[in-house]
């Protein structure tokens, strides 16, 4: 084993490195000076290496406020801090750690005027960010309903500043529902800038646009930090952005102590900003670059890291590694065919109840997707068996806003003197609120067909509500036909087909995740042939009611997550559904070229797993508008047979 000379006294030295790392977090902890770039797989250690990298370079003599760690959130980089004072016995509280926000706030409080504000500048949350853009585009639009909503154009602004792509850029690959009103989108944004100048105000993304412009204009500014930061560690670098990324380069100083630590195979948040060539390419931008691998995996069994390694191997852009587990050897990952959603789901339950049964709690158990929408029917067979779950990507299926939206309207087709669905409906037109929602309410309530009352409540409509509830009734006309009382799927497809579509790319950045969930309840909903029977079995079940849990049932919960919110998390048994061509990969994915996006996705999922993984893919669609059988995941079908078992599932 390398033995490493460390520049102090042995008696400063409290930690016994060569006994506390493996030789390759060893190696890294101990790197000497000049860029470094730690690539750490699944579960190889690397928040152990960060911290004993911290703790190394307080013991041998830097101080603690020479030091720089960048995290992607606060609570890390206080837990690092935290053990590694632990490790050293000493304070280093004088170490500058937290997000790229959090230490743009305190850079930003010093040089506010560099950055072209007055002392005692606000930030905007997300909701007051929305708020301003939402006066803004009164002040511009005037009574325009084509134009997106606040929430979303704060998003199409933090992704423009992020990448660093002009806003039209932004606009045609991200939202091109709204391609035809870049003239009015781009003079709405200009507007929210200038306001935001002359009250003082930023927003979060401000913060890092202002932390490089300061840097680039102020020489001086830049010089200051450069020589206060001597080191600067960055961690999860595979998720940064290019604005963090150019932060990060003009903030480090002539000797370019830079380590920064992450994973090219779990690079998977492109859709929030995050560049996958910031690590790809970082050895090319710092040209004596040293490189560290870390591969001892603590987590999962060699059989499930075999799977792992021969997924990620399929891609070419990567730096090759090939993770290799110290755990016993245990049982191949099983790839289970199931003959459709509703049977993929009856599996899955199975199974876990058996393993339940046999001592297993339902804490180590978690099912992942790629999408929220897969999650439909696993909630509902749960329910129905009573197993205890909780939702890591979102709120439960029918809880969710737009699915409650969709079935308000199914309820009033089938119950007209449904207060509530009638209010939630009403709301979802342009410029109406609670006291006009009451009003409409108030002069219908008593009549003998509030569907057809409602047609004679346009002298209650605000004026700037005119269009869209004529819209509204254009709707409302066509669902009081009796067809759509045994056609649930064609009541949905209508609602969503005729208005809410829009509604929902105006007023929701992810509206096309949206869209998938409903078109997921409608794919359910085409096994009913009566409005009235569906509405009822979803009631039933419990589905659709907000009770909690069973806290008391012994055995915790199954987590139904999908795997981007499960990354950084593991279990000891994980399922993978939807494992289909269109659905992972996605078709979304696959028609925008990011197929190595989606298998370093499949490979996050699978090294989730601690002991025991299930590939499941249902053969037949239960898509309403498609005839035929799906095909496996090419993840899948890429897969040597050595690398599983093949699963058959009987009827008995």
């Amino acid at each position: 084993m390398k033995k490493y000379q460390l520049h102090r006294q042995p008696s400063d030295i409290k930690v016994d490195y060569e006994k506390d790392l493996n030789p390759e977090q060893l190696a890294a902890v101990m790197h000497q000076s000049g860029p470094a770039l730690v690539l750490a797989g699944a579960g190889t250690g690397k928040t152990r290496v960060v911290t004993y990298r911290v703790a190394r370079l307080v013991e041998t003599g830097t101080r603690p406020e020479n030091i720089l760690l960048l995290t992607f959130t606060n609570k890390a980089a206080k837990e690092m801090m935290r053990r590694a004072e632990q490790l050293i016995g000493r304070n280093i509280s004088g170490l500058s750690g937290g997000t790229f926000h959090h230490v743009a706030n305190l850079i930003l409080r010093r040089h506010y005027l560099a950055g072209g504000y007055r002392q005692g500048f606000s930030i905007l949350d997300r909701e007051d960010s929305k708020e301003l853009f939402e006066a803004c585009i009164a002040e511009v639009s005037g009574k325009d309903s084509v134009l997106p909503r606040g929430s979303v154009f704060a998003e199409i602004c933090s992704l423009s500043k992020n990448t660093e792509l002009e806003i039209p850029d932004i606009v045609i690959s991200r939202f091109p529902h709204f391609e035809n009103t870049l003239e009015k989108i781009g003079s709405i944004i200009a507007l929210y800038e200038k306001k935001k100048l002359e009250l003082n105000l930023m927003d979060f993304d401000d913060l890092l646009v202002k932390w490089k412009t300061i840097f680039t204009e102020h020489a001086d500014i830049r010089e200051l930090y450069s020589q206060k930061f001597r080191h600067i560690l960055v961690d999860e670098y595979q998720d940064t952005n290019r604005l963090q990324a150019d932060i990060i380069d003009l903030s480090i100083g002539g000797e370019k102590n830079l380590m920064v630590v992450g994973d090219d195979a779990q690079s998977i948040y492109s859709f929030r900003g995050a560049d996958f060539e910031n690590i790809l390419r970082f050895p090319e931008r710092y040209r004596d670059t040293a490189i560290f691998k870390l591969t001892t995996n603590y987590r999962s069994t060699p059989e499930i890291l075999y799977l792992a390694n021969r997924v990620i191997s399929q891609n070419r852009k990567q730096f090759a590694k090939e993770l290799k587990s110290v755990m016993q050897s245990g049982e191949s990952p099983n790839v289970v065919a199931l003959k459709d959603v509703f049977e993929e789901a009856e599996f899955a339950a199975s199974v876990i109840m058996d393993m339940n049964s046999d001592g297993r709690s339902f804490d180590d158990m978690a099912i992942l997707y790629r999408s929220h929408y897969q999650s439909m029917q696993m909630q509902m067979e749960f329910q129905r068996r009573g197993i205890p779950f909780e939702i890591r990507s979102g709120l439960k299926f029918f809880e969710q806003a737009h699915i409650k939206d969709i079935l308000s309207y199914l309820k009033i087709i089938v119950n007209p003197f449904d207060e509530i669905g009638w209010k939630r409906v009403l709301k979802l037109i342009r410029g109406i609120g609670n006291a006009t929602a009451g009003k409409i309410w108030g002069s219908i309530r008593s009549s003998e067909d509030p569907v057809v009352a409602v047609f004679a409540a346009d002298r209650l409509i605000p004026r700037k509500s005119t269009e869209g509830f004529t819209a509204f009734l254009d709707l409302m006309r066509e669902l009081k036909d009796g067809k759509y009382l045994s056609s649930p799927s064609g009541a949905i497809d209508h609602i969503l087909r005729h208005g809410y579509e829009e509604y929902l790319y105006a007023n929701y950045p992810n509206a096309e995740m949206r869209i998938e969930d409903i078109e997921q309840m409608m794919r359910f909903s085409i096994r009913y042939n009566a409005l009235d029977t569906f509405l009822s079995d979803l009631a039933l079940q419990g589905v659709a009611g907000t009770e909690a849990d069973d806290d008391e049932k012994a055995g915790g919960k199954v987590v139904l997550s999908t795997v981007h919110q499960a990354k950084g998390l593991e279990w000891k048994v994980v399922f993978i559904i939807g494992m289909n061509d269109g659905r992972f990969p996605s078709a979304k994915s696959l028609k925008n070229d990011d197929e190595e996006e989606e298998r370093r996705l499949f490979y996050v999922g699978a090294t989730r797993a601690k002991e025991a993984l299930y590939l499941c893919y249902p053969i037949s669609s239960d898509d309403w508008s498609a005839i035929g059988f799906l095909r496996p995941s090419r993840f899948i079908k890429e897969l040597p047979a050595d690398c599983y078992e093949e699963t058959v599932v009987e009827d008995v």
